[in-house]
C-alpha cells in the first residue's frame, strides 16, 4: 500500500491498524540536537486519545508511546526516530456485523475493491486511530518550531451551525488556556457550553454531527513554500485533507474572497519605523504566490459528521445484495474536539518540512 509517507526532508511514515498490536511512525530527516520533552509529546497525544470525556468515544487507550531510536541523552541524533503506540483496548467483536457488509460513507467498499481484502476491525488502516502516530511526529515537529519561535495553535470554531466569534489573544499560552478550559476545545467559553450541549444531545439520539477547526501559525518567517506545485498553502491543504473525515479546507479570505472586489481584497503593504514590512490586512492568510509573507497564517478545516451512527441504514454486502446495518461499539458523536491535536500536528509537519527546504537557498 503506497501513500503512507508525508514530507520531503522532514519525512514521516506511519504504520499499523486500529485493532493490530500497535501503531507507529518513523521520522526521517529530523535535525540533530533538538531537545525532546517526553511529557510534551504525551500531553499532545492525550489531547487526541479516546475516552477523555462524555462527548468522545469511550474506547480506553492510554496512548503511551515508546521511542525506539533516534534519541540519545534527551536530544535527537539526526538518525531515524521510531515511535510505537501499543493498542490496549481493542474490541474486534464489535465489528463482526460488518465483516461482509459495507458501512455507508466508510472506506469499506473502496478498500475492498481496490485491494481485494480489508481489515474490517474498526476500519483497519483507514481508522482515525492511525492519526495518533501523526500527533507523536507532530509533537517533535512542534518542539523544533518552538526553538524558532513559531507557534501552531488550533481550536474548535464551529459545531453544526454554532460558530465561535473571532478569538482575541495575546500569547500562545493564553490561547491554549482558553481552549483547554472545556472538553470541546473551543477558545470561547460561551460558545463551548452550547457546543457541548449540542454534541451530547446528538450523542443521546444515536446520531453524529460535523464541525470546523480554525488553525493559526504565528511568527512564521517569510519565504516558506515552493513554486509551482509545492506552494505552502497547497501542502497545508493536502495535509489537512489527508485527515480522516475532513471534507473542506480554506485559508485567508477563503471562499468568502470570491465575493469581494480586488480593491477590497488586496493586502496593502506597510513598513514600520524599524523597516519591517507587513500588510494592513491579511486576506491572503499569510501566503502570497504560494510563499509565506510573514503575516499570521490562518486556515479553516471542515469535518463531516462521523459516518457510524446508532440507527439502521440501508446498504449492500460483498455480493451486492441489499442489506441493513446499524452502528455498534464506541464512536465519537463529533470528531472535532479530538481532531484539534491532529490539525496542529499536520500543520507543524508542513511548516518544519518547508523550513528545512528553505535552508537549501541560504
Amino acid at each position: 500500500m503506497a501513500g503512507n509517507s508525508f514530507g520531503q526532508i522532514f519525512k514521516i511514515t506511519t504504520f499499523g491498524e486500529s485493532h493490530g498490536e500497535a501503531i507507529g511512525v518513523i521520522i526521517d530527516g529530523c535535525p540533530s540536537n533538538i531537545e525532546i520533552d517526553l511529557d510534551f509529546i504525551q500531553n499532545e497525544l492525550d489531547k487526541r486519545k479516546p475516552g477523555q470525556s462524555k462527548i468522545t468515544t469511550q474506547r480506553k487507550e492510554s496512548d503511551t508511546f515508546q521511542i525506539l531510536s533516534g534519541i540519545f541523552e534527551g536530544k535527537t541524533t539526526g538518525t531515524p526516530i521510531a515511535i510505537i503506540i501499543p493498542n490496549e483496548d481493542q474490541k474486534s467483536k464489535d465489528y463482526d456485523h460488518n465483516k461482509d457488509t459495507f458501512r455507508p460513507s466508510h472506506a469499506d467498499y473502496t478498500y475492498q475493491v481496490k485491494y481485494g481484502i480489508r481489515d474490517h476491525r474498526g476500519g483497519g488502516r483507514s481508522s482515525a486511530r492511525e492519526t495518533a502516530a501523526r500527533v507523536a511526529a507532530g509533537a517533535i515537529a512542534k518542539l523544533f518550531l518552538k526553538q524558532k519561535g513559531i507557534d501552531v495553535l488550533a481550536h474548535v470554531s464551529s459545531v453544526g451551525n454554532l460558530d465561535s466569534p473571532e478569538i482575541d489573544f495575546t500569547s500562545a499560552e493564553e490561547f491554549v488556556t482558553l481552549r483547554e478550559n472545556n472538553i470541546v476545545r473551543c477558545a470561547d467559553a460561551k460558545t463551548a457550553e452550547q457546543m457541548i450541549e449540542l454534541i451530547d444531545g446528538i450523542r443521546k439520539e444515536g446520531d453524529t454531527i460535523g464541525g470546523k477547526i480554525t488553525c493559526y501559525i504565528k511568527n512564521c518567517p517569510v519565504g516558506l513554500g515552493e513554486p509551482v506545485f509545492d506552494k505552502l498553502h497547497a501542502d497545508l491543504g493536502k495535509a489537512m485533507l489527508s485527515i480522516n473525515a475532513v471534507h473542506g479546507f480554506d485559508y485567508g479570505s477563503g471562499f468568502d474572497g470570491s465575493t469581494m472586489r480586488g480593491s477590497q481584497h488586496n493586502d496593502a503593504f506597510q513598513s514600520s519605523e524599524s523597516g519591517k514590512i507587513s500588510t494592513k490586512t491579511n486576506f491572503s492568510g499569510g501566503v502570497q504566490g504560494g510563499i509565506s509573507n510573514g503575516m499570521d497564517i490562518n486556515m479553516r478545516i471542515a469535518f463531516k459528521p462521523v459516518a457510524t451512527i446508532m440507527s439502521n441504514q440501508n446498504t449492500v454486502n460483498k455480493s451486492g445484495e441489499a442489506a441493513e446495518i446499524k452502528g455498534k461499539g464506541r464512536h465519537d458523536p463529533c470528531v472535532v474536539p479530538r481532531a484539534v491535536a491532529i490539525v496542529e500536528a499536520m500543520a507543524a509537519l508542513v511548516i518544519v518540512d518547508h523550513y528545512l527546504r528553505n535552508q537549501l537557498y541560504k
